[in-house]
């Protein structure tokens, strides 16, 4: 699901040096933060292991591990760096994180206030010096200073299996249940264990997920139609007994509609049979 990425860990990289990755989409934004990067490297020793277009190919690289700091522009397409540093802390070792920006608008308070550096464009070799000495030792981002920025709905889940960190784009998900500590994120090839509340998620993504039952939240996409359940077919989940089931485009199963939900679906319901 992953795109593959460079190797993260540069085979020459001096002892004590810090490991960074350059994470821009523009690769002449790129270049001049290595030729920044080599003009502090006496002062500050580092070499760049790896670079990266976008926030995705930025934390498959960082999967592989090798990396201590990421100096992540924070608008890129597919993945912005706002979103990079939210699934960045699910990984093995999450690097410090170093924000490289040209608009002064993301609440350059919020940075500051909360111990994450940040750089504005064009960027100054005597500021990238300071900035890679803070970010020694420092890592993950504080969840509380991501919030402060006020950043867009993510447009991945991630979660880890095997060793390894999967990002679960939002658009493949049918839908989401809760089951004991963990969120089922089911698509139409399989299913995910996604460690996030489910009050969360359909807070974060209300616009892309509509509640069915107290423990389902289901894709409006998705969404075929309704039949009413049979009666050997329906299940007490805790709200009164389904009346109703919601047909799942691409799949074979259906998710019970409780009757708490059913008035708010109704609406729904009709434009579907419309």
């Amino acid at each position: 699901m992953n795109p593959p990425a460079t190797p993260a860990v540069a085979a020459d990289a001096p002892v004590g040096a810090l490991r960074l990755l350059l994470v821009d989409d523009e690769a002449p934004a790129r270049a001049r933060l290595r030729e920044l990067l080599a003009d502090v490297a006496d002062e500050v020793p580092n070499t760049v292991v790896g670079e990266a277009a976008d926030g995705v190919a930025a934390l498959a690289a960082i999967d592989a591990g090798g990396v201590d700091v990421a100096l992540v522009d924070i608008r890129m397409p597919l993945m912005d760096g706002i979103e990079f540093a939210r699934h960045v802390r699910n990984c093995a070792q999450p690097p410090a994180v170093i924000f490289v920006t040209a608009f002064d608008n993301y609440a350059v308070q919020a940075f500051e206030l909360n111990a994450i550096d940040y750089l504005l464009k064009p960027v100054r070799a005597t500021r990238l010096a300071a900035a890679l000495q803070r970010a020694r030792g420092q890592r993950p981002v504080p969840s509380a200073a991501l919030s402060a920025l006020g950043q867009r709905a993510r447009t991945h889940l991630s979660c880890r299996e095997r060793g390894r960190l999967l990002l679960l784009p939002l658009a493949e998900i049918v839908y989401l249940k809760a089951e004991l500590k963990y969120v089922t994120a089911r698509t139409a090839a399989r299913d995910y264990l996604i460690d996030e509340p489910l009050a969360a998620l359909e807070a974060e993504f209300a616009e892309r997920f509509v509640r069915v039952h107290r423990s389902a939240l289901v894709a409006r996409a998705a969404i075929a139609g309704f039949v009413r359940a049979e009666a050997a077919d329906n299940a007490t989940i805790g709200e009164g007994d389904a009346q109703w089931q919601v047909i799942l485009t691409g799949l074979g199963e259906r998710l019970p509609v409780s009757r708490r939900q059913w008035p708010q679906l109704k609406a729904f319901a009709r434009q579907l049979a419309s």
